[in-house]
């Protein structure tokens, strides 16, 4: 079976049939392939938890080390047009091909054993990262931490975002359980890093329990800034007048504090100068997290796709200033706290186009619409439905003015969907000739 495929097309369907569950969690079966494939890194590895900021964090950790000389090897997850986005290799998403040996190689030492579609892809990622000898390698988990295959990889720093709820039926009914966790990524003696600002309690008492090295907002480090720059303080080291972080929304402050902090904590392994500090943290890029596409009518990205996460676009959303309309195309995963989400950016949303997802977890855009009208009280507000985002997006397009602006967020399946053929630039229909 082994030498009969080759593309990574066809890898990742194999992967697909290989258990009965999308996800299971557990690092038993992760575990033994690890032992079996001798995986490892010789580098400095930090590990990303949390629900809301782990891509903005790894992307503001590789912007940085990037611009300190270091080779980086970067793994997250889910993407949102190409698999290929799931490892970047010095910045750049990996080559295909490249990844085929490492899926042989998983699909040899496998010999029988069920693994998840995750657990089979991860470990043929690790594989391939570990092989490129970056100087770092920076992992983001994908659903939780404690039970995540990532966790077969000891981090010599752990990173936990803010913590939310999301994922409940997988990681628990509320903040103090998801916490728990998320925390399993912390390692004795090791720099555990929480950004949130106000981290469940079993984040803190995990951390204290093994013995980590634990660094919290405002008592291990602190931020503060105005309108113009921002600086940074920790143990022993300060940054004054940074520009803020490239990536936008007033939530990304929380991520840059965070990942300061880890990169201070490695600075014996892994020393980087404030100038590339400086310039990570204005070089940074990330799509789809509060990407604003300039154009007639303005084009906002997000995947947004939690209350908490929700709530944050909403307050970025105030923060643009004044537009006449605005349009949403929003698909999300049925098992989304969707009552909030509406109840959080409704008011700000004048017309919705809600559309279907290529996925059976998806929602569909005919209950996404019902739902939306059963709570609606705005006499102004108007929806529909489409087949596909791409579809939702032509509709917004169609029945918006130049000076509006359209929000696509939910779903990486939703932002993925309008990027599947590049970067959208709006420019409206109505554009009267003298304008």
């Amino acid at each position: 079976m082994t030498g009969s495929m080759k593309t990574l097309a066809e890898w990742l369907d194999h992967a697909e049939r290989l258990h009965p569950k999308n996800i299971e969690l557990g690092l038993e079966r992760a575990r033994e392939m690890a032992t079996r494939l001798k995986l490892g890194f010789e580098c400095p590895v930090i590990t990303v938890a949390g629900t809301n900021g782990k891509g903005s964090t790894c992307a503001m950790l590789e912007s940085i080390t990037q611009r300190a000389g270091y080779r980086t090897a970067v793994f997250t997850s889910p993407h949102l047009v190409h698999f290929e986005e799931r490892l970047r290799l010095g910045g750049e998403a990996v080559d295909g091909a490249r990844l085929s040996e490492h899926f042989e190689a998983v699909e040899a030492a496998r010999d029988g054993m069920a693994l998840t579609y995750f657990e089979f892809t991860t470990l043929a990622i690790l594989r391939c990262m570990a092989a490129s000898q970056p100087d770092v390698a920076i992992l983001e988990v994908g659903l939780g931490g404690r039970l995540d295959a990532v966790n077969i990889i000891d981090a010599d720093c752990a990173v936990i975002t803010s913590i939310d709820l999301d994922h409940m039926e997988f990681l628990g009914p509320d903040r103090e359980s998801i916490g728990f966790e998320k925390a399993g990524i912390l390692r004795a003696g090791r720099p555990a890093i929480v950004s949130d600002p106000v981290p469940p309690q079993s984040v803190i008492d995990h951390a204290e329990a093994i013995g980590a090295d634990l660094w919290r907002v405002g008592r291990d480090f602190n931020v503060s800034g105005d309108k113009q720059q921002w600086g940074w303080s920790g143990r022993g080291r300060r940054y004054s007048g940074l520009a803020y972080p490239a990536l936008r929304g007033a939530n990304q402050l929380i991520n840059a504090a965070g990942v300061l902090a880890a990169l201070e904590s490695l600075r014996q392994k892994l020393p980087v100068t404030a100038q590339a500090v400086r310039t990570g943290m204005a070089m940074v890029e990330l799509p789809g997290r509060f990407q604003i596409v300039p154009g007639e009518p303005a084009l906002v990205l997000d995947v947004a796709h939690n209350t908490h996460a929700v709530a944050a676009l909403a307050e970025n959303l105030d923060a643009m200033g004044f537009y006449p309309t605005t349009h949403a195309v929003f698909g999300v995963m049925a098992d989304k706290d969707i009552a909030s989400i509406f109840a959080r950016i409704g008011p700000l949303i004048d017309r919705w186009y809600f559309t279907d997802l290529p996925t059976p977890r998806a929602a569909r855009a005919d209950d996404l619409q019902a739902r939306w009208q059963a709570q609606n009280t705005r006499s102004d507000a108007a929806s529909s439905a489409h087949a596909s985002p791409m579809q939702a997006l032509q509709a917004a397009i169609d029945a918006a003015d130049p000076t509006d602006r359209i929000v696509v967020f939910g779903s990486f399946f939703t932002v993925g969907g309008v990027l599947e053929h590049g970067t959208p630039r709006l420019r409206a229909r109505h554009l009267s000739p003298g304008s």
